[in-house]
């Protein structure tokens, strides 16, 4: 395992995203059909390709989400030249997270938590990923929907910051905030 230092002087993470069941049309169908060898290649072409961390997703009906999460890891893991860098387990399902919680090495990162289901669900998963020992991303949403202004969104990221670091005493730099930033090409106004 290599650790990856991020400072203020380090230029922009390179995120390799084609683990991802609904963002790889070709991952998804090799995890569909059980060909997880040929899925780990490609974990370890972007990790040659310069990828600083994995991103693995298996958020898709059609598959068991957390046997798809934990095989995959098990897997990758097994892989020195793949698992030399952090992976990002990201799900919208808890279960999955869990799950690859359970299996990956070293410091790994949870994509996502958020305030969106109340202020106990995000502290009882926040105290679940502390003691895995993983960072965290935190979803800029909250009970009343996703932030869609600058207010909106200082006022979850400072709330949300605040309760992992004063509730569950989460190191601040375990803490990546996704403020829900749009790309102008979306072609919706507010973006």
């Amino acid at each position: 395992l290599e650790p990856l230092v991020v400072s203020e002087e380090s230029n922009f993470i390179n995120v390799g995203e084609r683990t991802n069941v609904t963002g790889s049309k070709k991952f998804l169908r090799l995890i569909e059909n059980d060909k997880y060898q040929e899925a780990v290649e490609i974990a370890r072409d972007q990790v040659e390709g310069g990828a600083q961390i994995i991103d693995v997703n298996m958020d898709e009906g059609l598959i068991d989400g957390v046997q798809a999460m934990i095989r995959f890891l098990n897997l990758i893991v097994a892989e020195p030249d793949i698992s030399r860098v952090p992976i990002m387990i990201d799900s919208s399902k808890w279960e999955i997270i869990e799950a690859g919680l359970k299996v990956v090495q070293g410091k790994s990162i949870v994509n996502s938590i958020s305030l969106k289901e109340g202020e106990n669900e995000f502290i009882k998963h926040a105290k679940l990923i502390k003691r895995y020992g993983a960072a965290v991303i935190v979803m800029a949403f909250d009970e009343d929907g996703q932030a869609d202004n600058l207010e909106r969104r200082i006022e979850i990221c400072n709330r949300s910051y605040n309760l992992l670091v004063e509730k569950v005493k989460f190191k601040p730099q375990d803490i990546i905030f996704d403020p829900n930033i749009f790309p102008v090409a979306t072609g919706m106004e507010e973006h």
